[in-house]
């Protein structure tokens, strides 16, 4: 169930309708029934109204449906109200996407960003376990068993939650450590919208054998493999977890150690489904979800995939036109794949400094820090001096091209050296 209010537009309430219906069929419900009213405003009691709830409990019961789905968020009194009403279990959209995710979850920091997850959505919402307590009377003196019940879990639950956040701190830690080995590679991560493609994508890009089905949330782990571009050209590229429309922010907060392979790449690619109606809701949706994970200005190449599902070839000719630095391909069929690798090359290479040091042999810390760093392209040795002093030293010139976050820190390194010259008419073995 969902609803129109003045001002939404009909379609965009249509598309997220059969969103809700594909996260139910991921769930594994079988849908019999849509209802989408036309409301003038939001009731706080009921959401949607008296009559439309009476209305959708009458169709519970034509249905014999034990399942009712909400396209929004509703509040405690909202589904109480709602329940006892249509006398059936109600899910709001939330709740049904936190339950995709606690069945898709593998590995042990997906689950515990799932449960922490459930448990901040939980937390407001506790009052709801216990009505078969509500007739008991209040005032003073009159303190009932259900209240102090539910202090007891609030005080469990809120405890299990700081655990968790304790717990993911740790992951994150561990990751950014193992991350630190990645440094000398370009690290590029895949984004969209959920469903767009991205795991098939990254299974013929670098062959990683990741879950892809035609269910929303299949993938909930970032996955990363090393692809080559080119010979001699490797990226380290990463598959995460799809956006959504209405993605609870709780979700958001919680996988935060997971998009962190997000906000630390390089680039990312943007996949798209070409073939969908609404891809440029998709587009914003994810561009507001990234925003919301302080994502911004990324050098992006945006990746129209499903290209094979567009049966009007001046439809394809027309989003090629409109988006000209685009790579348009299918990741089932694997067409468009080397346009892709080259269009990534060249987004690579717009964005990367070339750089020449010259290094004295002995500081090796630093020359050893720059080839973690940054990709070396050419390394010779010779011998250098400072102007007007005469002591003649071993020094190695390195050519070299570095990210521009990895490009400060490097520089700061070399600029003691900034005097550093190689003696002409000298020569040094390596």
């Amino acid at each position: 169930m969902g609803v129109v209010t003045p001002g939404d537009d009909r379609l965009d309430v249509d598309d997220s309708i059969r969103e809700l219906a594909l996260l139910a069929d991921t769930a594994g419900a079988d849908v019999e029934d849509v209802l989408v009213p036309t409301v003038q405003k939001i009731n706080v009691a009921t959401f949607v109204g008296k009559g439309k709830v009476q209305e959708l409990a009458s169709r519970v019961k034509s249905h014999k449906a034990d399942l009712v789905i909400f396209d929004d968020d509703l509040s405690n009194v909202q589904v109480r109200n709602i329940e006892r009403e249509i006398e059936c279990k109600l899910l709001d959209r939330s709740a049904l996407i936190l339950d995709i995710f606690a069945r898709n979850a593998r590995t042990a920091t997906a689950k515990t960003q799932v449960e922490l997850a459930q448990l901040e959505y939980l937390l407001p919402r506790l009052t709801r376990q216990w009505t078969h307590l509500s007739r008991q009377k209040g005032g003073i003196g009159m303190r009932g068993p259900g209240e102090t019940q539910i202090e007891t879990d609030r005080r469990l639950i809120g405890t299990r939650i700081s655990t968790l956040k304790e717990r993911l701190v740790k992951i994150d830690r561990q990751r950014r450590t193992q991350r630190k080995g990645r440094s000398k590679f370009t690290r590029v991560s895949l984004v969209g919208y959920t469903n767009a493609g991205k795991s098939t994508l990254m299974n013929e890009l670098a062959g990683a054998g990741v879950l892809a089905e035609n269910r929303l949330f299949a993938t909930l782990d970032a996955t990363t493999r090393t692809v080559e571009l080119a010979p001699g050209r490797q990226v380290l590229l990463s598959d995460t977890v799809g956006f959504i429309r209405k993605l609870p922010h709780r979700l958001i907060e919680s996988f935060k150690s997971t998009l962190d392979e997000v906000r630390e790449s390089d680039i990312l690619m943007h996949v798209m489904d070409a073939s969908h109606r609404a891809f440029r809701e998709h587009k914003e949706v994810v561009k507001t979800t990234l925003a919301e994970l302080d994502v911004k200005d990324k050098p992006t190449l945006l990746v129209f995939n499903k290209i094979d599902a567009i049966e009007d070839p001046d439809e394809l000719l027309a989003l090629k036109n409109e988006f000209p630095e685009a790579a348009f391909v299918s990741g089932l069929r694997g067409i468009g794949l080397k346009d892709l690798r080259d269009n990534l090359m060249r987004l690579i290479d717009s964005g990367f400094e070339e750089i020449e040091a010259v290094i004295p042999v002995s500081d090796q810390k630093s020359i050893g820090y720059i080839r973690k760093m940054a990709e070396i392209l050419e390394e010779t040795y010779d011998w250098g001096s400072v102007p007007y002093e005469e002591e003649t030293i071993a020094v190695v010139r390195l050519r070299y091209r570095v990210a521009p976050r990895y490009a400060d820190d490097l520089s700061a390194l070399i600029v003691r050296y900034k005097d550093l010259v190689v003696t002409p008419n000298h020569t040094l073995e390596a």
